[in-house]
């Protein structure tokens, strides 16, 4: 079971800097690229760097929570864990890539709302039993959702600002950056995951469906403000 050294974090909870770690860790959200696309930006880069990682979170993810933080887990049955997934997963693609490459062009819309569907439905499954977590530790739950928030507006600024080009480059940058598939890790873990660890990766779901409505409005700001003489 993950722990981490009492003197980490700042005087936050072990369990919740657990948690901010291995989110951080974890590869880019997997409908990062449905939401660029669905915004209107390019989704190629977002769905190359959502591939990339994915494929090196086996070994990126253990090495890095392991050495961070003073967290004490056990990196090869994590990596076991995740290369199961991550594996499955990307044997399934390629099967359906060579069995249905075009019908998988044909109706990429489709697939795109079925891809934000079902992070929809893990997003209100991550919610099972958060409500008495909140009723029980408001105080933890509502750290839990700011540090969530926090976290992922303070890597997508990161991803704006040091990403050159145009604003809608920018952004996609910083949704790649902010936008972090904890699922991933979370399944992984099964049940090592602590419960203030389970609350803050249910509270990283907030952010994730919120922040691309602010970006919607920069959009439309930018374009209002080209379009004006």
């Amino acid at each position: 079971m993950p722990s981490a050294s009492p003197r980490a974090g700042a005087g936050f909870r072990p369990e919740l800097i657990v948690a901010l770690v291995l989110s951080v860790c974890a590869p880019p959200s997997s409908g990062t690229a449905a939401v660029a696309r669905m915004l209107g930006f390019d989704a190629t880069i977002p769905l190359a760097v959502t591939l990339l990682s994915m494929a090196l979170a086996p070994v990126t993810v253990p090495l890095i929570a392991a050495g961070f933080a003073d967290l004490a887990l056990d990196p090869l049955a994590l990596a076991t864990r995740l290369a199961l997934l991550v594996g499955a997963a990307g044997a399934l693609a390629l099967l359906l890539r060579r069995q249905a490459a075009a019908r998988l062009v044909q109706h990429a819309r489709i697939i795109d709302a079925l891809v934000l569907a079902s992070l929809l439905l893990f997003a209100i499954a991550t919610m099972a039993g958060v409500r008495a977590q909140i009723e029980a530790q408001p105080v933890a739950a509502f750290t839990c959702v700011g540090l969530a928030f926090a976290c992922n507006l303070a890597l997508q600024l990161c991803g704006a600002l040091l990403t050159p080009g145009n604003l809608a480059a920018r952004l996609t940058s910083g949704l790649i950056l902010g936008n972090r598939n904890v699922g991933l890790v979370w399944s992984a873990m099964g049940a090592a995951v602590s419960p203030m660890t389970a609350l803050f990766f249910a509270a990283t779901q907030f952010p994730i469906y919120m922040t691309p409505r602010l970006i919607e409005m920069l959009v439309r700001r930018e374009r209002k403000e080209n379009a004006s003489p």
